[in-house]
């Protein structure tokens, strides 16, 4: 099936709902960071999503199921694996997180990211 213009999806002219929520207890290590999601795209198919992350600071456990590419807007991050090595993220950082890592995210002030993600079905 043929798309056209009208199929593409500028952020600048969509507002998606604001999804605010606090991470569950059980993946929290500190603070209770408030935290929320705008998905400006899901494909058809659910695997495909691209969106606005915001969180305040605060370190959580990870564990990927999907690959995750991150566009930092605002502040820093820092990401550890789960053998302790970790690096830190700031504005400009743009990177891209495998499917199966497991670790930590920790917000170290506030932070914004663009977020695509892919979701790959078994």
């Amino acid at each position: 099936m043929s798309k056209h213009i009208s199929d593409i999806t500028l952020f600048s002219s969509h507002s998606p709902h604001v999804e605010s929520y606090h991470l569950a207890d059980e993946k929290k290590i500190s603070g209770n960071p408030l935290q929320s999601v705008q998905n400006y795209f899901e494909s058809p198919c659910k695997q495909f999503n691209v969106g606005v992350w915001q969180s305040e600071a605060g370190q959580w456990q990870v564990n990927y199921s999907e690959y995750e590419y991150c566009d930092i807007l605002e502040g820093s991050s820092i990401i550890t694996d789960s053998n302790g090595h970790s690096l830190t993220f700031n504005v400009g950082d743009k990177f891209v997180i495998p499917a199966g890592f497991i670790g930590t995210w920790e917000v170290v002030n506030h932070c914004k990211k663009i977020y695509v993600m892919f979701e790959q079905q078994a």
